[in-house]
C-alpha cells in the first residue's frame, strides 16, 4: 500500500505546483493529484516486472555461452540457481501483475540495455555470487536474493535515468515503492501460488484523506499564511521561504481537519518531510513553528482529537 508518507508528499508537491503557477482551477490540480498517486503505483507494477527480464536476459547469456565453437564446462554446464529463482518465478506467474503491466502498457522491453547494466551490476555483486556458489536453493534463500536486488536499486544510476525519461514522478516516488516492493516480498510463503499483491491504498479513509487534505490546504491557505505570521514575527525572513510556509500551512491543514490522526503523527510527518524537500534548517525551523501554533490552537479549541488522536 502507498504510505501516507508518499500520500502528503504527492498533496505537498500539487499544492506546490498549483500556487507557483497561479492556477484558476482546483479541480484541475485535484486530478493531476490523483493522476500522481496512480502513477506511483504503476511504477510498484513495473518494477516487479523487472525481475523475470533480468531472467531472461541471463538465459540468454547462457544460451549464447552454449553455441560458442569451443564452449568451456562451465559453458555447457552452467549455474541456473538464478534462472530458477522460485520467488522471481512465483512473480512472473502472477496474474494480477501481469495483466496490470499489459492493461498499463508498462514492461522493459524498448529497454535493453538498462536490463544488461543492472544484471552486470547484480552479478558483480558479492551478495550474488555467494548466493550462486550455495549448493543450497531453498526458498527463504530466494526471498532474500531478491530482496537483495530491490535493495541495490535503491542505488542505480541506470534506472534513474530510464525512469526519469518514463515519468517525470518516478524518481521522487522510487525509495517509496521499493519498500512497498519488500513489504510485498516479506509476506510471501512457499505455499503461495501467487504473488499477493498490494492494494493502492493502505484504507478505504486514504483517498479522502489524499483530496481533503490538498483541499482544506488550498481553500484555507491565506488563512493558514495569517496565521503562520503570528508565530513567525521573531524569526529571520530570510528562513521562511515559501516551502516552509506550503509545509508548515498543509500541517495546519492536517492537525484541524483530521481528528482520528495524532498531533504527535501529523507533527513528526511533517517534519521529516521538510528534511528532504526544504532547506537544511527547515526542519528546527518547522519543529520550533509547529510546536507553537499546537498550544495556540489546543487552547482556542480548534485542535480537537478523538479516539487514537486524542493521545
Amino acid at each position: 500500500m502507498l504510505s501516507r508518507r508518499l500520500l502528503r508528499i504527492k498533496v505537498l508537491k500539487a499544492l506546490f505546483a498549483h500556487i507557483k503557477a497561479d492556477a484558476g482551477h482546483m479541480a484541475a490540480s485535484e486530478k493531476n493529484l490523483i493522476a500522481s498517486v496512480d502513477k506511483a503505483y504503476d511504477l510498484y507494477f513495473q518494477l516487479l516486472a523487472l525481475p523475470e527480464e533480468l531472467v531472461s536476459y541471463a538465459a540468454e547469456r547462457q544460451q549464447i555461452a552454449m553455441q560458442k565453437k569451443l564452449p568451456t564446462f562451465e559453458d555447457l554446464h552452467p549455474n541456473t540457481k538464478f534462472i530458477d529463482n522460485r520467488v522471481i518465478r512465483t512473480i512472473a506467474n502472477t496474474d494480477a501483475v501481469n495483466d496490470y503491466v499489459a492493461k498499463h502498457k508498462l514492461g522493459w522491453k524498448n529497454y535493453p540495455e538498462l536490463i544488461r547494466s543492472i544484471f552486470n551490476q547484480l552479478s558483480e555483486s558479492d551478495y550474488y555470487r555467494t548466493y550462486m556458489a550455495r549448493e543450497e536453493r531453498s526458498f527463504e534463500e530466494d526471498r532474500a536474493m531478491v530482496d537483495y536486488l530491490f535493495t541495490m536499486l535503491a542505488d542505480c544510476p541506470a534506472l534513474d535515468e530510464v525512469l526519469e525519461e518514463m515519468s517525470i514522478y518516478w524518481i521522487d516516488d522510487l525509495p517509496y515503492i521499493l519498500m512497498m516492493i519488500q513489504r510485498t516480498l516479506s509476506n510471501m510463503r512457499i505455499s503461495h501460488t501467487a504473488l499477493r499483491v498490494a492494494d493502492k491504498y493502505k484504507s478505504e479513509e486514504d483517498p479522502a484523506f489524499l483530496t481533503t487534505l490538498f483541499e482544506k490546504a488550498l481553500l484555507h491557505f491565506d488563512e493558514y499564511q495569517e496565521l503562520l505570521d503570528r508565530f513567525t514575527a521573531n524569526w529571520d525572513i530570510e528562513r521562511v521561504v515559501f516551502m516552509d510556509n506550503l509545509i508548515l500551512g498543509t500541517a495546519v491543514a492536517e492537525l484541524v481537519s483530521f481528528p482520528s490522526i495524532p498531533v504527535k503523527v501529523t507533527m513528526d510527518e511533517w517534519i521529516e518531510i521538510s528534511k528532504y524537500y526544504s532547506t537544511p534548517g527547515s526542519s528546527t525551523f518547522i519543529n520550533g513553528v509547529l510546536d507553537k501554533i499546537v498550544a495556540a490552537l489546543t487552547e482556542e479549541g480548534k485542535i480537537q482529537k478523538s479516539g487514537r488522536g486524542l493521545i
